[in-house]
């Protein structure tokens, strides 16, 4: 388990492990001192035997630089914002493959649909969900239907169940 901390503080810390183990403190006291365990202090002093002083500099963190360069990821936002449709799709909804397809097509990039929405949450967009709404629905229509058929089958599905027993 990674031991809370900045990076600057992790880096402070071995360095002040091997400082202290090498001015005649015992492994042991110098992990009681710091908090941490014995093998961390052998581990660090070993490190600073083998490389050095850069041997405890920070571990940089993993993962890749961007494939979008920033002017790509603007021009991204850009698409986005305009619409799936100006992109060529028949409908408004953007979904992670549209917009994969959308970085490939215009970018030259492919993602997996996960670093497409790794990309998207970086760039500040969530995960929307569709309305569902019908579009086509005559609200006079359905008012009539509430008024006047809906209560005449109410009434008939009662009669028909107090009648059946």
């Amino acid at each position: 388990m990674r031991p809370t901390g900045s990076k600057a503080d992790l880096e402070r810390r071995r360095r002040l492990g091997v400082a202290l183990h090498r001015s005649g403190h015992s492994i042991r006291e110098v992990a009681k001192q710091l908090g941490c365990a014995p093998g961390s202090v052998a581990r660090w002093t070993k490190m600073f035997e083998q490389g050095g002083d850069d041997a405890l500099d920070p571990i940089p963190n993993a993962g890749g630089k961007s494939r979008l360069s920033d002017s790509d990821r603007a021009k991204l936002v850009v698409l986005l914002r305009l619409g799936a449709r100006t992109s060529g799709f028949a409908t408004e909804l953007w979904t992670l493959r549209r917009v994969r397809d959308v970085i490939e097509r215009e970018f030259g990039v492919h993602y997996s649909i996960s670093n497409v929405h790794a990309v998207l949450h970086s760039l500040g967009f969530s995960p929307q969900k569709a309305v569902r709404r019908a579009r086509e629905q005559d609200a006079e229509a359905v008012e009539r239907f509430r008024q006047e058929e809906w209560p005449r089958i109410k009434k008939k599905r009662k009669t028909t169940a107090a009648s059946s027993r």
